[in-house]
Formats: structure tokens, C-alpha cells, sequence
């Protein structure tokens, strides 16, 4: 490697070592940045544990959320705030009601009075 505005070796090798590591600098931050995949799991092929936050994509959450609240009378209400706090959270809990804490973030969404706003 010539450079032309270094004159001896030292120079040179000082130069060198300097682009050296701001090439393994950038190759570990490119591979760094990348999401991990864990291959053979579903939902597009990210790690989504069953029920946890992220765990349902926002495709799905009319669907979850149609089974959440189908035991319900009040189903617009139900509807439109189980939809906003699925979109946030990605997760929807199993069942008609309860089994809130398998969503955490479902579960600590409050309205201003301090009401649970997820059904």
C-alpha cells in the first residue's frame, strides 16, 4: 500500500492500522445491527413467545380480538379498545376475559381514571 503523503515506514503502518480498524469497526457494527432470527418459530420468522408481548402480529389482532370479544354485550366498545391495545402491545390474552397477565403490557394500559382500557 503506497500512500503518498507518508514518508517512512512508521507513517505508512500508522495509516494502515488506522483504516484497518475502522473497517473491522464497521463490518462488526453492519453484522451487529442486524435482528436476530431464530429459524423453524412462526409469525414471520422472529422469536415471538406464545402470548407475550409480540407475540401476535397487527394482521392478527381483528381475529384475536373478535374471539377476545365475542362473550362480551358491549361488543363495539370491547372491539375498538382490545384493537388499540393489541396494536400497541402486539398481544392479545387467551380466553374471553382474564389471563391478563400474559400480556403485561395488555395489562397496564389504563384509561385516565386508572381503569384497566384493555378488555
Amino acid at each position: 500500500m503506497d500512500v503518498p503523503y507518508a514518508r517512512d515506514r512508521s507513517a505508512r503502518q500508522y495509516i494502515y492500522a488506522g483504516k484497518k480498524t475502522e473497517f473491522l469497526t464497521r463490518i462488526t457494527l453492519h453484522f451487529c445491527s442486524k435482528p436476530a432470527e431464530v429459524s423453524g418459530s412462526t409469525n414471520g420468522g422472529f422469536y415471538r413467545p406464545v402470548g407475550a408481548e409480540g407475540s401476535v402480529s397487527i394482521e392478527e389482532c381483528p381475529q384475536k380480538c373478535d374471539y377476545r370479544c365475542s362473550a362480551t354485550k358491549r361488543q363495539e366498545p370491547c372491539l375498538k379498545y382490545c384493537n388499540i391495545c393489541c396494536q400497541k402491545c402486539l398481544c392479545v390474552p387467551s380466553g374471553t376475559s382474564g389471563n391478563k397477565e400474559e400480556c403485561p403490557c395488555y395489562n397496564n394500559l389504563k384509561s385516565s381514571q386508572g381503569n384497566s382500557k384493555c378488555p
